[in-house]
């Protein structure tokens, strides 16, 4: 590396210091005065040192500052830590090391043998603040949640999103309780046993407060996902772009002590580089655990289902420790809805839960009827566990993706949700729970927003209709994503635990959870130590599997059944659904949809 790479390199790290590789000119905003930038290697830094050291001081005490580019703006930094008046305002200054951590003999957890529990901050609580979401964790700790997993906390235009519109990847967003907030959630947690999980979304950025391009070549050019412009993963400059996404990870894992990220929709990453960027992210995992002694995991979204993904470095692979399994929610959600339409309609197979439950994926290299094409590769044994498949029966777009965004709870009783909370944390994988559903959460999640603009709320309120037009979703079921009343009929009601049916599937959730310490042959070992067996009986499904030292076995319904448990032995029921379910050494009665978890 030359000398001016160095200083570049070196630039990127140091607060009032910018890249902006194409600018004439770069003045550094701070408070009332600004400061005439010197271009070094494609990046402004100020000088001299005397500046330097007066703009550290305040910029750790909170100032104001934003920069003008060739006579534009001011603009937010691209780096921002806050943003206390919106995303188009002028960034403050914060000093992550100012937090007197608590947390010193935490060394973080393992995702396998770990349940995962995935919250939006903005719906979670009424108050919708990360200091309201802390007093809940010692309920979830209670639960057995290993995991919280938030949704993005990045700053976003307007006061309530999913999040999925974030634009500056640093600031926490200041509705939340800014990054202040986030600091004591996360020590709040560590506390309390669980680790943290951070969202992040590094393939695209929102349509309302998105100033990188002023900056630099930060987006792809003609490039586009679903969602706006890709980011520059493997083009000009693009060096610079990646060096911007690893000190993000940087940020969170080891500034903010977060236990690992959720990496959203990695399938739309445009990266053509021998080295991925889901490799470069691992190897950055790895460095941060080594240096702070705190295991870190990485959890990617694809639906490529692309075992490399998940498979060693040393052996080909990204290295990542696991990804989310649409394929197990599909079957699940299949098996217990009877819905079979659009990409659901392949899942129809009554083969097909069985199929993933020994194989992780349904797709392995079959044909998918949704993409009209082949789709997947077959997981090796001897390289992936089934433990690094994130599995649900809910998750924050399964259901807010529906017309309505209604929940399983708007449709199913308390049998069928008790088989689908088995299915799901009885499974070889790891459990992933979506807030409200240990008990039965009746309130929708819905889509919303509140963009400022008329033009942006309108474009995003049509979309949203043609989008369900197209998959034959009646439009009339879809709430308006920018009416307030959006989002308060998505935050949860935790009055409804309380009830009789609320209380009683929670116990069951606790129980359920209780019996992954208590089996670990649940969960740990290989996909090939899976041995399942299906059957009808009177136009009743069952399906039951065996794994070393565990059991377990579904009734789908809608009758009676009964069933024999594959193996041998004796076995004796740990956690059944229903008190009136009868085990006999390996048979298994039960008296309509149920299901049962069985140790030797």
């Amino acid at each position: 590396m030359t000398d001016q790479e160095q200083t570049a390199d070196d630039m990127r790290h140091e607060l009032g210091d910018v890249w902006a590789p194409a600018a004439k000119e770069v003045e550094l905003v701070l408070g009332d005065e600004k400061l005439g930038l010197v271009e070094q290697g494609g990046g402004w830094r100020v000088v001299p040192e005397a500046d330097r050291a007066r703009v550290r001081t305040a910029l750790a005490d909170g100032a104001r500052y934003g920069y003008v580019v060739d006579g534009e703006g001011p603009f937010p930094d691209p780096r921002s830590l806050r943003q206390p008046e919106g995303v188009h305002e002028l960034s403050a200054g914060f000093d992550p090391s100012a937090h007197r951590w608590s947390d010193d003999a935490w060394r973080g957890r393992e995702l396998a043998g770990s349940v995962v529990y995935e919250l939006h901050i903005g719906t979670f609580t009424p108050e919708g603040t990360l200091d309201a979401a802390a007093e809940r964790l010692p309920y979830l700790a209670e639960l057995g949640i290993g995991f919280v997993e938030l949704l993005p906390v990045n700053a976003f235009n307007g006061p309530y999103n999913w999040g999925y519109d974030g634009v500056l990847w640093s600031a926490v967003h200041e509705g939340y309780g800014g990054p202040a907030a986030y600091e004591r959630f996360v020590d709040a947690a560590h506390a309390q046993g669980i680790g943290v999980i951070q969202d992040v979304v590094y393939n695209h950025l929102g349509p309302s407060g998105n100033y990188l391009p002023k900056f630099g070549p930060y987006l792809l050019e003609g490039g586009a996902t679903a969602w706006g412009d890709s980011v520059n993963l493997d083009g000009p400059k693009s060096d610079e772009v990646r060096a911007f996404i690893l000190d993000n990870a940087r940020l969170w894992l080891e500034d903010y002590r977060v236990d690992g990220l959720r990496l959203d929709a990695v399938h739309a990453f445009v990266d053509r580089r021998a080295v991925h960027l889901l490799e470069d992210l691992s190897v950055l995992a790895r460095d941060v655990e080594h240096r702070t002694g705190r295991a870190k995991v990485l959890i990617a979204e694809s639906d490529l289902n692309d075992p490399r993904l998940v498979s060693p470095r040393d052996r080909g692979g990204y290295g990542v420790h696991g990804q989310w399994s649409d394929d197990y929610h599909h079957a699940v959600h299949v098996a217990l809805t009877g819905e079979a339409e659009g990409y659901y309609a392949d899942f129809a197979d009554p083969e097909a839960l069985a199929k993933v439950l020994r194989g992780g994926f349904y797709h392995d290299g079959t044909y998918s009827s949704f993409r009209e094409r082949r789709h997947g590769k077959h997981i090796d044994a001897d390289l992936v566990a089934p433990s690094q498949l994130v599995v649900c029966s809910q998750n924050h777009d399964q259901v807010g993706n529906r017309a309505a965004g209604d929940r399983p709870s708007a449709s199913l009783d308390y049998s069928r949700l008790a088989v689908a909370a088995t299915l799901v944390l009885a499974s070889p994988f790891t459990p992933m729970l979506f807030m409200g559903e240990e008990y039965g959460a009746r309130t929708p999640w819905q889509f919303f927003t509140s963009h400022p603009e008329p033009e942006l709320a309108r474009a995003t309120a049509e979309g949203r209709l043609k989008e369900f037009e197209k998959m034959g979703w009646d439009s009339s079921l879809v709430p308006d994503p920018q009416d307030p009343e959006t989002r308060r009929r998505s935050i949860l009601d935790w009055s409804e635990a309380e009830t009789d049916d609320g209380a009683r599937l929670l116990a069951l959730y606790r129980r359920l959870i209780q019996a992954r310490s208590e089996l670990p042959g649940l969960w740990s070992g290989r996909f090939d130590e899976t041995e399942v067996v299906t059957g009808t009986e009177g136009g009743t499904r069952w399906i039951a599997w065996n794994r070393p030292g565990a059991g377990v076995a579904v009734n789908l319904g809608p009758g009676a059944a009964e069933l024999r448990l594959p193996g041998s032995g004796a076995r004796r029921a740990v956690v059944a659904t229903d008190e009136a379910i009868r085990v006999d050494g390996d048979r298994i009665a039960f008296p309509g949809p149920g299901a049962v978890v069985l140790g030797e």
